[in-house]
């Protein structure tokens, strides 16, 4: 058993895999009261006056208390991270952590520009951690990615992978959660899929590059996967082979 998880960690992607560690890591050692969450929460005005930087990096490591939601987020992370990263962003390594960034980014601003708008200012000033909303960006966009998968909700209906993001804020709804941060990640996973995949399409003009630092960080990405892998690659995502049956994937 312990080795098939060892096995099963070894072969996730370099992004998936640093992150799940990163989050576990983080959120097991709050947990034992190793490390305090009041040194990682996202707080503005610590981050400009007392130049607590690390501050909007950590609020996207804490998943707070480890209970039923602490697996559920942790199962969306490794199972969708890890999609994306082996299948959409197959060989672009360093685009799918530009992707990341892009969202951290995003989510970030929000808050911040929502904490100084009225009436909206109490709300976001209760948003300490985007983590949640990070891991429901990247299911955003995997959804985006694969919209004719069909799936199954704790067995009580099917639907397609486009509907994914809906049906999981409403799952929020149904048991008491805060919608924000789904909505959130909503939000953060559409600007990007609308600025990387829609606008090109339309204007012929890709407005999101991943920056050059951060190519020469994944030298790999230089390899070309031929055409005839790449058409194996599309078919087996059409198929379910990475994870999610056409017809038989579930959710949960």
């Amino acid at each position: 058993m312990a080795q098939a998880v060892e096995e099963w960690y070894k072969q996730m992607p370099i992004i998936t895999r640093s992150y799940l560690t990163a989050a576990v890591v983080t959120t097991v050692g709050c947990s034992l009261e190793i490390i305090s969450p009041y040194h990682l929460y996202l707080n503005p005005k610590l981050v400009v006056q007392h130049y607590e930087i690390w501050r909007l990096i950590t609020n996207f490591l804490y998943f707070r208390k480890m209970d039923l939601d602490f697996l559920f987020h942790m199962f969306f992370l490794a199972r969708y991270c890890k999609l994306l990263e082996e299948n959409s962003f197959r060989g672009r390594t360093a685009d799918f952590l530009f992707m990341l960034l892009f969202g951290a980014t995003v989510l970030t601003a929000i808050v911040l520009l929502g904490g100084i708008i009225p009436y909206l200012s109490e709300t976001f000033a209760k948003i300490l951690f985007l983590s949640n909303s990070l891991t429901f960006m990247m299911v955003y966009v995997w959804s985006k990615h694969n919209p004719y998968i069909h799936m199954s909700f704790l067995g009580l209906f099917t639907f397609t992978a486009a509907y994914l993001p809906w049906v999981l804020l409403g799952f929020s709804i149904l048991v008491g959660s805060s919608t924000w941060v789904d909505l959130l990640g909503m939000i953060a996973g559409h600007a990007y899929y609308f600025l990387e995949d829609v606008y090109p399409r339309m204007t012929g003009r890709r407005p999101l590059k991943t920056p050059g630092f951060i190519k020469a960080l994944f030298p790999e990405d230089n390899v070309v996967v031929a055409p005839a892998e790449s058409e194996i690659i599309n078919q087996r995502s059409k198929r379910g082979v990475f994870g999610l049956s056409p017809t038989l994937g579930n959710l949960l």
